[in-house]
């Protein structure tokens, strides 16, 4: 079946819902390639970040059988392009240029502007409240979305425009066409009418706090954009600190003169409205990389994440503290903008009994400074993963090493304190396929003054019973340096 059609085939009679056959039929020489809904959608979302310029709210419309299109909300702001008229001429002439052909319209309601961008050829595309109901009641019973069985059932009965329609009861036209969907049509019709809402979903939730700047002239240089951020930098912050918010998550869009767009996107760990932050962490993120295509004639700086941002009381004491917090934020931010957040990784805990599972890697930003949890003293500081094996002297059957050699050098225990007995995850097996076992951690500390954190693996008794026994004899392992 044809799906598209260029302006050739239309003129030699092709139309869509045409069998392929029937067309070369009409035309032996036809080239036809396949159909690609799923890249037609690609483009008209990109067309949608395009129409963003004209209008904060764009929602697609991905009507079938070639009627797709755009909604733009444009409440309050025709009149920086000179007007509802002048804004349509200019969206079309920049459409035009594009090589994209386009059929607009502006109405109080979307399913008027639907209605008169598809159907109303030859009339105003402009409608108001008091002109409405007149600009459609002449156009036809499918410009109100209705489906083909109720299209049908209209025609059966002889109704083929919206004000044919209009002039009927709404519980006798519903009752008429209760083996269609007449509930649905006179919805359609209300909507379209103003008697009923018809709520849009944007393709962007409409931003709260935004800073927005256009030029007749188009910025050709990252100079130029550098110079002009600051000022929408400042008036941001200054929204936001009039709201008591601070942005965790920035965008910045420039509009191209070639009808695309270029988006640069920061995150930051904990709220802020300082604009020179915002502005570092942008050139870390890559500023200077925007493809400014033929130039830039708007800027769009907006806050995508807010978070309440009150003022914190510390007491002198804790200032240095606050201070170094603040500091290693500011870090994690920069090095993130730089590198990544997938890049810049903080340790996170995980439920699991044995130490090497117990923590997991984690991007930093948003996690802030804290770190472990408990007594200190009771974890190393440095975890060896895998542990590495170790030769101990232990009286049986779960006492403390006397002595144990490590990396080829012999120890003599001083203090020693546990076991600290931790089941095995049978659930879970081991990564070099023996069975796991239960593990007796021991704190213990040498002459030298250097504390170890070690453990048996295996017990004396259940997992082993003697030399006879074909299981593997309990063994030690160093697994970390304590503090």
């Amino acid at each position: 079946m044809l799906h598209a059609l260029n302006p050739a085939a239309r003129a030699a009679g092709l139309r869509r819902g045409q069998s392929q056959a029937d067309a070369r039929a009409m035309i032996p020489h036809l080239l036809a390639q396949p159909a690609d809904p799923a890249a037609d959608l690609r483009a008209l979302a990109a067309l949608a970040g395009w129409a963003e310029r004209w209008s904060p709210s764009v929602s697609l419309d991905p009507s079938p059988d070639g009627l797709e299109g755009l909604f733009l909300d444009v409440t309050g702001a025709a009149h920086l392009f000179g007007g509802e008229a002048a804004m349509l001429e200019r969206l079309r002439a920049r459409l035009v240029e594009a090589g994209a052909p386009c059929r607009l319209a502006l109405a109080p309601t979307p399913g008027a502007a639907w209605a008169l961008a598809r159907y109303g050829e030859g009339q105003t595309p402009v409608a108001t409240e008091e002109t409405l109901g007149d600009l459609l009641a002449d156009l036809p019973v499918e410009a109100l979305r209705v489906d083909d069985r109720t299209l049908t059932a209209a025609r059966r009965f002889g109704l083929r425009r919206i004000g044919e329609l209009h002039a009927m009861p709404r519980a006798g036209l519903a009752r008429r066409f209760r083996e269609v969907d007449g509930v649905g049509l006179v919805r359609r019709l209300d909507q379209a009418l103003g008697f009923a809402a018809e709520a849009l979903t944007p393709l962007r939730p409409a931003a709260v706090w935004r800073a927005w700047e256009a030029w007749a002239e188009p910025l050709g240089d990252i100079q130029g954009v550098e110079a002009r951020l600051p000022g929408l930098a400042a008036r941001l912050a200054a929204a936001l600190e009039r709201d008591g918010k601070g942005a965790t998550a920035l965008s910045l869009t420039g509009f191209r003169t070639d009808g695309g767009t270029t988006r640069l996107a920061i995150r930051l760990g904990r709220p802020g409205r300082s604009p020179a932050t915002w502005l570092r962490l942008f050139r870390e993120a890559g500023l200077g990389r925007l493809d400014l295509g033929f130039g830039l004639d708007a800027l769009d700086l907006q806050a995508d994440a807010v978070a309440p941002l009150t003022p914190r009381q510390t007491a002198l004491a804790g200032e240095a503290e606050a201070r170094q917090d603040e500091g290693l934020a500011d870090l994690v931010d920069r090095l993130s903008a730089r590198l990544g957040e997938d890049r810049v990784l903080t340790p996170a805990p995980v439920d699991s009994w044995i130490p090497e599972r117990a923590e997991r890697l984690v991007p930093a930003l948003g996690r802030g400074p804290g770190g472990a949890t408990g007594d200190p003293g009771r974890r190393p500081i440095l975890l060896l993963d895998p542990p590495e094996p170790v030769e101990a002297i232990a009286e049986l059957p779960d006492h403390a090493p006397a002595r144990f050699t490590w990396r080829r050098l012999t120890r003599r225990v001083t203090r020693a304190d546990g076991p600290e007995r931790l089941s095995p995850e049978w659930w879970r097996p081991r990564p070099d396929g023996r069975a796991p076992r239960t593990r007796d951690y021991y704190r213990v500390e040498d002459e030298a003054g250097a504390r170890y954190w070690m453990f048996r693996e295996g017990q004396y008794g259940p997992d082993w019973t003697g030399p006879d026994d074909p299981r593997p004899a309990p063994s030690w392992w160093m697994h970390g340096l304590l503090p």
